[in-house]
């Protein structure tokens, strides 16, 4: 199965509520909102009765009425009232005062989303560099120790050496899970007993990838709360430990974020960039939420890299961010 088919289906919460309000937004039009019959709209000719199409689909005037609607649909849609606004305005610029249906609708949306997440679809960068130090970085279950393990799978698969640390050493099945996922790959996982030092783990990890040779670090952290000081000093002191045997690393920063946390996500984006330096945003969890919007909202905001998205538990539910993919799963079908 391709990934664009794995999005496409598992995406249906956000797609199901997108499309659908969008359907409905057309069908909404009152006798004040609607246009007069066009010539265009009349009754299609004898091939249209040939394929079988009895009727146009249902129309309204792009108005202020229905443009406030669209702009209410994108924000439940968590693309942000900032974001909803301007696609909305972009979506009915050369569209005002013209009748149009869900089918044009739904692609404007889908070209509008694909404008902006162009940009920023990125595939993790692979430096010269030896090792490349990634440090991934994120909140209590955002999928941080997954997403390491499946691109470590990954690496591996595509010929690239890779250590891991297993830098949550306060979780005991953070550890557990990369060591699982490091036999799975043939992956050496690095730990220390449980509460050890984080960074002291960091620079040991350093220390055996550049003696091996390795191409990839890929370091794990204990989940940190925004509102926790002391969590986000220890992340402060991994970086500067490292940088002591690697004053360029880290060489990535990756922030890994819960699509089902909504705009939520936009907060986590801000006070990690703070403190992390943060160099590209990975999102799991899409197959799990009506609330996908909230990465048009991240790439408009922030314009950081997206570098990979998940929608599931497997090693290939992991994928690089291709945006016109991600658009038309996520507006739904435009051909109904």
């Amino acid at each position: 199965m391709s990934f664009f088919k794995k999005l496409k289906d598992r995406m249906f919460r956000s797609s199901d509520k997108i499309a659908g309000s969008l359907d409905a937004l057309v069908e909404d039009a009152t006798p004040e909102t609607e246009a007069p019959p066009q010539a265009d709209t009349a009754k299609p000719g004898l091939i249209g009765r040939i394929l079988g199409r009895e009727a146009e689909e249902p129309r309204r005037v792009m108005d202020d009425a229905m443009l406030e609607s669209l702009e209410e649909l994108l924000i439940e849609a968590d693309m942000g009232v900032d974001t909803a606004t301007r696609v909305a305005a972009n979506i009915a610029e050369g569209r005002m005062g013209r009748r149009i249906g869900a089918t044009e609708l739904k692609q404007a949306l889908a070209a509008e989303v694909s404008r902006i997440m162009e940009p920023v679809a990125r595939p993790l960068p692979i430096y010269p560099k030896r090792p490349q130090v990634v440090l991934v970085v994120g909140v209590n279950g955002s999928g941080k120790t997954t997403t390491i393990g499946k691109l470590a799978s990954q690496f591996k698969a595509a010929g690239k050496s890779v250590v891991i640390a297993a830098g949550d050493t306060f979780r005991a099945a953070a550890v557990e899970q990369l060591q699982i996922w490091g036999q799975r790959a043939g992956v050496p996982v690095l730990t220390a007993p449980e509460g050890s030092d984080p960074a002291s783990l960091a620079f040991d990890a350093l220390t055996r990838a550049q003696e091996t040779g390795a191409d990839l670090l890929l370091i794990d952290t204990a989940g940190r709360l925004q509102n926790r000081a002391d969590l986000m000093e220890e992340l402060a002191k991994i970086v500067r430990v490292i940088r002591k045997k690697d004053e360029t690393a880290p060489h990535n920063t990756l922030l890994v974020l819960d699509a089902t946390t909504g705009q939520n996500a936009v907060a986590q984006v801000e006070i990690f960039r703070k403190i992390a330096d943060v160099s590209g945003l990975v999102m799991t969890k899409l197959d799990g939420t009506a609330k996908g919007g909230v990465l048009v909202s991240l790439a408009d905001r922030f314009g950081l890299p997206i570098h990979a998205i998940g929608v599931g538990e497997q090693i290939d539910d992991l994928a690089p961010f291709d945006p016109d993919d991600f658009a038309r799963a996520l507006v739904g079908p435009a051909d109904q």
